[in-house]
């Protein structure tokens, strides 16, 4: 188990650095300090290491949204803390940032990182219209969305390809979304919504 724990870790790094396609297995193997033999013998292909890092990321994004899930804050809010939870879970966890990665990467596979949390947005969404709440959910399509690019511009910003977010200063990327969400829902409850 140390072994397979090792080389998912190591392939994670891997393709966080270099994508799936980049990724090299003989790195992979040099990085975990294992043999090309003991890499095969625990996943017999690349694709097979990196469902391995898919399904080991995903795991770690479910139990995310369960948590934030029962919240008991008004809808959109929640949908706010589930956006900074897992922007802070893709800084904190390469394998998690790996997962989202490969994601995007492997288009024979459908993405499976988005199917994590989703579901959840778009149920908090509903919850909120039955509720009455904030005009914002009126349009739910408009609130996905900006889930969707307020963690690919956060992953990409992680991954320090692109370029700092402007007026943000040093801190976390996790930090810098709550502080949008902020300014989302201030307008948002000022306009009554």
């Amino acid at each position: 188990m140390r072994t397979r724990r090792g080389l998912v870790r190591a392939a994670a790094l891997e393709i966080d650095r270099v994508g799936y396609e980049g990724a090299r297995l003989s790195r992979i193997c040099a990085s975990a300090s294992v043999s090309m033999g003991a890499l095969t013998f625990h996943f017999p292909s690349k694709a097979a290491l990196a469902d391995a890092i898919g399904e080991e990321g995903r795991a770690i994004a479910r139990a995310l949204v369960s948590r934030v899930m029962e919240s008991r804050e008004p809808t959109l809010r929640t949908v706010a803390e589930l956006t900074v939870g897992l922007t802070g879970l893709l800084e904190e966890s390469v394998v998690a940032r790996s997962a989202a990665r490969l994601a995007r990467e492997r288009p024979e596979e459908p993405d499976r990182w988005t199917q994590v949390w989703l579901p959840g947005v778009q149920d908090l969404l509903q919850r909120a219209r039955e509720d009455g709440r904030p005009r914002l959910t009126d349009r739910p399509e408009a609130v996905t969305a900006l889930v969707r690019y307020l963690l690919t511009g956060a992953e990409v910003q992680i991954r320090g390809a692109g370029a700092p977010a402007a007026g943000a200063g040093a801190g976390k990327v996790a930090d810098q979304v709550e502080e949008i969400w902020r300014l989302v829902l201030d307008g948002t409850e000022a306009r009554g919504g």
